[in-house]
């Protein structure tokens, strides 16, 4: 598999990831600043959450690690958090800002 293609499959496993609050997934709402594939099929993420006092804080990061622990050819994963820049709904696809009445 080329490093595209298991960033594809990332993607399909950050899909899989919801904010408890918001119907709509992690990468659609824009949490997700960059996603690297590094020699060996290790995984890096940069993501926000949509507040610093997200009671979410924990689990999400949390679960976007399993999500992509879970694909097979994934060797280690890496999850950083930043709010820097902050969130913004600006960040938010097409598809997210349709299923949340902003369009």
């Amino acid at each position: 598999m080329t490093d595209e293609e298991l960033k594809e499959q990332v993607v399909l496993a950050l899909k899989g990831v919801y904010d408890p609050e918001i119907p709509v997934d992690v990468y659609e709402l824009g949490l997700i600043y960059d996603i690297k594939i590094f020699p060996v099929n290790n995984v890096y993420i940069l993501m926000t959450l949509t507040s610093p006092s997200c009671p979410s804080a924990g689990s999400i990061p949390a679960e976007i690690e399993e999500k992509i622990r879970a694909i097979d050819i994934v060797n280690d994963v890496s999850v950083e958090l930043t709010f820097d820049p902050p969130y913004s709904t600006e960040l938010m696809s097409e598809v997210a800002k349709l299923e949340l009445g902003f369009m």
